[in-house]
């Protein structure tokens, strides 16, 4: 008999995740402590009152100058998201996925769209090198009659671990609001299913980081 295919395998876990982060409502705060969950990030001044925040944070053993090109290059149109590409792709997000750092993606500047689809783009409302980005739907490109905003920031904190060495405390987070119901509903789905993407993508750049910097 023959066995699953790779998009089923892919598939397979990712619901698996879904279901599980969801049973423990833990899609809200994954990895990130009380504190985190609720200091003030840069970004926060861009939405006010946010029907949902959701804080996920990890511990990568490099410093943040290390882990930043990474960081950088995101998007759909560059090194994509670190995640499930596959499933990713089945949407028709066509990223094409890099394993390493590459220097004609590293300039980034307010403004700049930040690409999640061939068709849906998020804009860079502020970059600190080496510290933080964030991106919102404000000035962003996204089809359809959706009425909701959102800013997703990308905060790196330095830390050391055993014997002083150097590790950075990534933490994302993400805001959306809404007016009308129905968008407050999709507001909390894609937070649900941005969790596991992002499990994925922190799980991810963990492992590439720390095999670069060896």
């Amino acid at each position: 008999m023959k066995g699953p295919g790779p998009r089923a395998l892919v598939a397979g876990a990712a619901i698996t995740a879904v279901g599980a982060i969801a049973a423990r409502g833990r899609h809200r705060r994954l990895g990130a402590s009380l504190d985190e969950a609720t200091a003030p990030r840069p970004g926060d001044q861009l939405l006010a009152g946010p029907i949902v925040q959701a804080d996920r944070a990890c511990t990568i053993g490099a410093a943040p100058e290390d882990v930043w090109p990474w960081i950088v290059q995101l998007g759909q149109d560059k090194a994509g998201f670190y995640s499930f590409e596959l499933l990713e792709n089945l949407v028709g997000c066509r990223i094409v996925g890099a394993d390493r750092v590459h220097d004609e993606w590293q300039e980034l500047h307010v403004g700049d769209p930040f690409r999640l689809h061939p068709q849906v783009a998020l804009r860079v409302a502020t970059v600190e090198p080496g510290h933080h980005l964030v991106v919102t739907s404000q000035g962003g490109d996204a089809p359809g009659h959706a009425d909701f905003d959102m800013t997703w920031a990308f905060c790196l904190s330095p830390s050391r671990g055993p014997g002083g060495r150097p590790l950075t405390r990534l933490h994302l987070r993400e805001r959306y609001a809404a007016s009308r119901r129905s968008d407050r509903l999709g507001g909390e789905i894609v937070s649900l299913v941005s969790a596991v993407m992002t499990w994925r993508m922190m799980s991810r750049l963990r492992t590439l980081v720390q095999r670069a910097t060896g």
